[in-house]
């Protein structure tokens, strides 16, 4: 994971984060097996491990480090 959040458009993107983004976070955490976490997974895990990313312009979810659920009818998004 660390590789792919350094690397190719996601870390273009990562490096841009500060001024694009009001809100982001990351959470690290050890799974036993290649089996991807559901989104309600890893939204649990992100609260529970996570850590609110520094932001210049933070919204007040942001500055709360409130994060929604996640929409899990949707089948068209998928962790990568």
């Amino acid at each position: 994971m660390k590789a792919f959040m350094l690397d190719g458009a996601h870390g273009s993107a990562m490096r841009k984060l500060l001024e694009w983004c009001d809100e982001a976070s990351v959470a690290h955490w050890t799974q036993e097996g290649a089996e991807l976490p559901s989104w309600g997974e890893a939204h649990r895990r992100m609260l529970r491990h996570g850590r609110a990313s520094k932001v210049n312009h933070p919204s007040d979810a942001q500055k709360a480090f409130r994060i929604d659920e996640p929409d899990e009818s949707r089948r068209d998004r998928t962790l990568k």
